[in-house]
């Protein structure tokens, strides 16, 4: 089974994210904001503002009825910034300009501890959804949508980031928002630290065996049954990329790595909260032992795996019937039918006919991509090639 993307879940952001340093665009945007929070807004007459409310990590949306047999489809719920009058301007993060009109800007806010924000909270076709659960829900094929989870990931990622560095790391003094959100300055005019966002870059790799015909996939203890994929770990500092490859695989499995050949990148704003803003960077990772010795610690098993029985695994599971399940949901969340409630991946993993010892994750993950394309003979997402003894690196410019 090959599915063909555009760009990975979270990449391929619409709008524009221009250097908040340089960008004559945003300061415009953030007067234009002041202005209308202050002596506040008609709806009608500010249609190149748009916001998007977060409550506890988990964008506003609304959820567009099904036409006949179609599939619901969901869109972020952006309302004007009549809903925000004599909000602090602090509150707010700039997420850029609409690729179509430079005077169209987007603006993201945590509204978790707002007690008089009320959309989302009473069946009225808006809601706050987990963004694991939009990340399912989305079909990879409707380039609007996808370009809409990519906007919310990457809001998430801001906003989680400003929830959770509230302070200079410096001098321990109180860090406040500038260039639009983008950044935060230490407060203490001793100090002055400028603090950027963080990003947690992390290896995920397909470890393949000496012949290129089996590859290693684990499980961990978190993951629902039957459920296998690729090992990754978080990057040490001082530390390459191949080398933390490396380190992880030996350290979580015993086998030794030589060639590392790199595939591509997906952002992952969707881990905790403690880290919101993760870069998940794929890579071929080619064994030169073949015992394995699980680190329990860190996993519940790995093994060996062969093309044949990957093959059946992604082709078991309906990924568009569970991306339709989830859309439904989404659809009856936004409806007021299933209000408030949570769906596990469990919920989405929709199998045809009898049951597979094993499945692989969801086009929504990187993993994904990186099985299918070992498995398939693929270059890259969803290209087709030969089946060399050793794949070729690939970049997203492919794609």
């Amino acid at each position: 089974m090959a599915i063909h993307l555009q760009a990975h879940a979270f990449a391929g952001n619409p709008l524009k994210l221009s250097n908040p340093v340089q960008s004559n665009a945003q300061e415009r945007s953030l007067e234009t904001l002041k202005s209308l929070l202050v002596k506040g807004a008609v709806e009608e007459s500010t249609p190149d503002v748009r916001i998007l409310a977060f409550r506890k990590g988990r964008p506003l949306v609304r959820s567009l009825d099904p036409v006949g047999n179609s599939t619901p489809i969901w869109r972020l719920g952006w309302i004007p910034p009549s809903k925000f009058k004599e909000v602090s301007l602090d509150s707010f993060v700039y997420l850029g300009s609409a690729a179509e009109a430079d005077d169209a800007a987007y603006w993201a806010i945590d509204v978790t501890d707002d007690a008089v924000f009320r959309l989302g909270s009473s069946g009225d076709e808006f809601c706050f959804v987990e963004l694991r659960t939009l990340m399912v829900a989305t079909d990879w094929s409707d380039t609007g949508a996808m370009g809409e989870l990519s906007i919310a990931g990457h809001a998430r990622a801001l906003l989680e980031w400003h929830r959770t560095s509230r302070f200079c790391g410096h001098c321990g003094s109180i860090a406040a928002p500038i260039d639009a959100g983008k950044r935060k300055q230490c407060t203490n005019e001793s100090c002055k630290k400028k603090i950027y966002p963080r990003v947690d870059p992390v290896v995920i790799m397909l470890v393949i065996d000496k012949e290129n015909d089996r590859i290693l996939l684990s499980r961990q203890s978190r993951f629902v049954p039957r459920l296998w994929s690729c090992l990754a770990g978080f990057i040490e500092p001082g530390e390459s990329l191949e080398e933390a490859v490396q380190r992880e695989t030996r350290e979580e499995t015993g086998i030794e790595v030589g060639q590392v050949v790199y595939h591509s990148s997906q952002p992952w704003p969707v881990g905790p909260n403690s880290m919101p803003c993760q870069l998940m960077m794929g890579f071929f990772a080619y064994a030169k032992s073949l015992e394995v010795c699980v680190d329990k610690a860190e996993l519940e098993d790995a093994q060996w795996h062969s093309r044949e029985n990957v093959r059946r695994a992604l082709s078991v599971v309906e990924y568009q019937k569970a991306q339709r399940t989830a859309a439904v949901k989404v659809n009856q969340m936004c409806t007021g039918v299933e209000k408030g409630q949570n769906f596990s991946s469990s919920d989405f993993n929709v199998e045809s006919g009898e049951l597979a010892p094993m499945f692989i994750p969801g086009p929504f993950a990187i993993a994904h991509h990186l099985i299918s394309s070992w498995a398939h003979h693929q270059s890259a997402l969803g290209e087709p090639g030969p089946a060399p003894k050793h794949l070729p690196p690939t970049s997203l410019s492919s794609m």
